[in-house]
């Protein structure tokens, strides 16, 4: 496990290093070269200690020496990263770039700390074969591996939500649908219970996302609860997982408002409410008088691990028990995990040994296949013995084979993984979020141009490897995912041993003195700012400051977040996401935040930070600056400062802008999102070389037609967003105009336009956009059927026509057409009739139909979709 730091540490030095050889040039050797050198000296100690790391941790269980020699080493990585970010911080120019002639004195004072690093490694590598240590060269899946998937890397992976694994639930699936679905007036309970890791989530995620269950109940929402929880907090997110329309102001309802809110919201409808992981019957009582029993035929669901908060919840309760795999069921998840076909009678027989010994818990067999699937036949033998020697009563303990598949990872991963333990229980973590914290830490090898892809490789193999389970999917791609409570349990312990990061929590006391100032990461949960104990007690030398639902009052958060930029002068991550800041007005941040020039990633969505100072451009490493939502209803919009322009490493900029943007020569940027239409077009976007992903929103221009042109020079764009504004009066009604120019975005993948075509969608359209695989309309106005164009798309997977998309009243989708297409979304109030031939349509797996569509349920009936096996399969939304 130190294994991870120290190689983390090691690839922190290359990067200076490289950095050093890039800014030197011919002409400072004899300036900088001592330095350089004993930075290089210092890394090949490093790798030289590696190689001995992979045993002692085998040995340190049963000899303290040797746990005490592992704890030395990864102390050792952590002062090492700490010199050289103390001399890079202090050899700063004020124009913001980094010396490179640096005083005598800094170049001595980092020798000096170095040569006192070597001396204990010297002392340290003494003591390898006074251990009895071996030499283990353990070539890591890293970064030269991950280039060498690039190509299978950039193919976008097509995920369908209802595609959830349920081996062995099929009776329950079948028992309580008919549960949920009888025609029975009265709201009821129905409880699901089973130790952890048997599949309840996954259980009620099936039912959730049912077709009968999505047309039957008119809201449906999901709220995770787990043992610390709050009941505002818990309102809070039912009524936001509703989605209602014309939901208020939420941050300013009390508990009690947002009470009779959802009482008086779902008094005339049914509804369907899961509530995740119950530890306490409490949970349910203090959300019982927000859920009416309007004789609907509404529904909650409850999964539980215990018996008795399972039972006697509500006047009428169906307790449902969840049992464990049998041996051919336990046998038919490992396999499709781990792999399809088996031929070797050896291996299939040493298989089925240490699936037996899961004792049918799935969530022990995911994690088994998940890490054979890694090894090669001949290694299987070796997992086995691991297994054989922490058997306990003769079954698995599921702690022992989570730590054994963790041990199994890569560095990378490893550190990937143990990040995880920063995020709440049960919480759902948005992909793009995360992919980024990754980088911005250093996980991921800084390659310019696919850093976040190969983030993204990252999490596909954890969760390939089953320690992360994807929570929600949208147009095909995750979106959320999330860290069953075990594994997250692991997480935070491997992370504690390796002083990884600390969780500060007032509402569980979880205020250690020694934990927070040795911590190199911190995540608070809750508590006010005026009372934040870990502020005083946690180390200068912290590299992450990630928040989670902080209370405050404006002056106090003002005041600690100078303090904040002041001490913490080494943060590589600064996320104050979801600020719950008492009053009304709208903050700025300091200008202290010019102090944190380490600084790669800044959060501040969904506060009311709308304003940032000058100073901002000392932030010269900055990655990504986050200010989605970040407005008020003073302010809805955010202004940047000019100096935005000389954050040359900014990769991802998102909020609402208005005023000057002035990114122009950011050739780096990836995400920019979203832009005020006349914004837009005083941007000149030739440098603007690797955009990916653009959002446009409430464009209005005096010659009333949105052109692509501008858009045409944007040679890296995957996708596409552009809003038109609504009009006041009929003459001022904006249009887009030819589609054409996109034909030179030919990376071009998800296109989203909502507004009028000046005409009819060109003919060619396969051939403007060859790689286009997600397509949105709304509000376009068509005058003709569109299938006949758009069947000719052949990388086409998503497609929605939204509402007033277009005014015909039959489509046809011809033989052969529309290939790779998986889901389809048609909200056409005015379709009365939909042809499709045999051979059309061969893959969707997805049909959703406007409630409100002259298309009659009848008549989808007699539609012949090849790949439905049922007309179970249609949705109306």
């Amino acid at each position: 496990m130190v294994d991870a730091v120290v190689s983390f540490v090691i690839e922190r030095l290359s990067d200076y290093l490289i950095e050093q050889a890039v800014s030197l040039g011919s002409g400072h050797e004899v300036c900088l070269g001592s330095g350089v050198r004993e930075v290089e000296s210092l890394k090949r100690d490093l790798q030289w200690m590696v190689c001995f790391i992979k045993d002692a941790e085998d040995k340190q269980v049963e000899n303290p020496l040797i746990r005490q020699w592992v704890s030395d080493i990864r102390d050792i990585a952590y002062v090492s990263e700490d010199v050289l970010d103390r001399y890079m911080a202090s050899n700063r120019r004020q124009n913001g770039l980094l010396t490179t002639c640096s005083s005598m004195f800094d170049r001595y004072s980092m020798r000096r700390e170095i040569e006192a690093i070597k001396h204990r490694l010297s002392d340290i590598s003494r003591r390898c074969e006074l251990f009895g240590l071996r030499r283990i060269d353990k070539v890591s899946e890293g970064g030269s591996h991950a280039l060498c998937r690039l190509k299978q890397l950039r193919r976008t992976t097509s995920f369908e939500r209802n595609e959830i694994n349920v081996v062995g639930f099929e009776d329950d699936i079948r028992k309580l649908l008919a549960k949920l679905l009888e025609n029975r007036p009265q709201r009821y309970l129905i409880s699901i219970f089973g130790t952890g890791g048997l599949g309840k989530t996954t259980l009620a995620r099936k039912l959730y996302h049912n077709i009968k269950v999505r047309n039957r109940f008119y809201h449906r929402a999901w709220v995770y609860v787990s043992q610390d929880y709050k009941t505002r907090d818990l309102l809070l997110r039912i009524i936001k997982s509703f989605n209602m329309e014309g939901t208020p102001e939420l941050e300013k309802m009390s508990e009690e408002d947002m009470e009779r809110y959802l009482h008086k919201s779902l008094q005339g409808c049914s509804y369907l409410l899961v509530i995740d992981d119950i530890w306490q019957k409490e949970a349910w009582m203090s959300l019982r008088r927000a859920f009416p029993d309007n004789k609907k035929g509404s529904r909650v669901i409850i999964t539980t691990r215990i018996r008795d908060v399972a039972e006697n919840l509500d006047e009428i309760t169906f307790v449902h028990p969840l049992r464990f795999l049998t041996p051919s069921e336990s046998w038919q998840l490992f396999c499709e995990k781990a792999f399809h076909h088996i031929n070797d009678e050896g291996l299939e027989k040493l298989g089925r040994e240490m699936v037996l010994k899961c004792g049918g818990l799935p969530l022990a067999i995911v994690v088994l296949g998940g890490l054979l699937s890694t090894k090669k036949p001949q290694e299987w033998l070796q997992v086995r013995n691991h297994i054989w020697r922490d058997l306990k009563n003769g079954s698995i303990e599921i702690s022992h084979l989570l730590a054994l598949s963790f041990h199994d990872l890569p560095y990378q991963l490893k550190l990937c993984f143990l990040y995880l333990g920063n995020f709440p229980e049960d919480s759902e973590i948005r992909i793009k979020r995360l992919i980024r914290l990754w980088v911005a830490e250093g996980f991921i090898p800084q390659n310019e141009d696919i850093m976040e892809e190969v983030a993204m490789n990252n999490l596909l193999k954890l969760i390939n490897r089953s320690l992360i389970q994807i929570a929600e999917i949208s147009t095909g791609k995750i979106v959320t995912c999330r860290v069953h409570d075990l594994l997250r349990d692991l997480a935070i312990e491997k992370a504690k041993e390796l002083n990884f990061i600390h969780i500060y929590d007032r509402s569980e006391n979880s205020v250690s003195s020694s934990a927070i100032s040795s911590s190199r990461r911190q995540a608070v949960y809750s508590g006010n700012w005026e009372r934040c104990l870990w502020l005083q007690q946690s180390n200068s030398i912290l590299r992450s400051l990630l928040f989670f639902i902080v209370h405050g009052e404006l002056s106090a958060i003002t005041k600690e977040l100078t303090t904040i930029c002041t001490k913490y002068t080494l943060l590589r991550v600064l996320d104050l996401e979801n600020w719950r800041i008492g009053g009304s007005n709208s903050s700025s941040l300091p200008k202290e935040i010019e102090k944190l020039i380490h600084l790669k990633y800044l959060g501040l969505r969904n506060t009311a930070i709308h304003h940032l100072p000058p100073s901002i451009v000392n932030l010269i490493r900055l990655q990504t600056l986050d200010l989605r939502m970040s407005t008020t209803p003073e302010n809805r919009h955010t202004q940047l400062p000019t100096e935005i322009c000389k954050l040359k490493e900014l990769r991802h900029l998102t909020g609402t802008f208005s005023g000057h943007l002035q990114v122009d020569n950011l050739t780096k940027l990836q995400t920019l999102k979203s832009v005020e239409g006349d914004l837009w077009t005083r941007i000149n976007p030739e440098k603007l070389v690797n955009l990916r992903e653009l959002s446009i929103s409430n464009f209005y221009a005096e010659q009333r037609v949105f052109t692509f042109d501008s858009i045409a020079k944007l040679k890296s764009l995957r996708s596409l967003s552009v809003i038109l504004a609504r009009p006041v009066t009929p003459s001022k009604i904006c249009f887009f105009g030819s589609l054409q120019p996109l034909s030179q975005c030919q990376h071009l993948q998800e296109l989203s336009l909502n507004g009028r075509m000046e005409s009819d969608l060109p003919r060619n359209l396969h051939e403007l956009l060859p790689n286009l695989e997600c397509l949105s309309l709304r509000s376009s106005y068509l005058k003709n059927d569109p299938m006949p164009t758009l069947e000719k798309l052949q990388n086409l997977m998503i497609l929605q026509l939204g509402f007033s998309s277009c005014f015909v009243k039959k489509m046809i989708c011809r033989e052969n057409g529309f290939p790779r297409l998986e889901t389809m979304i048609l909200l056409v109030g005015a379709l009365e009739e939909w042809q499709v031939e045999a051979g059309a349509l061969p893959v969707l797996r997805a049909l959703s139909v406007g409630k409100n569509s002259k298309l009659l349920v009848e008549r989808l009936r007699s539609i012949r979709l090849p790949s439905q096996a049922d007309f179970d399969r249609v949705n109306f939304i």
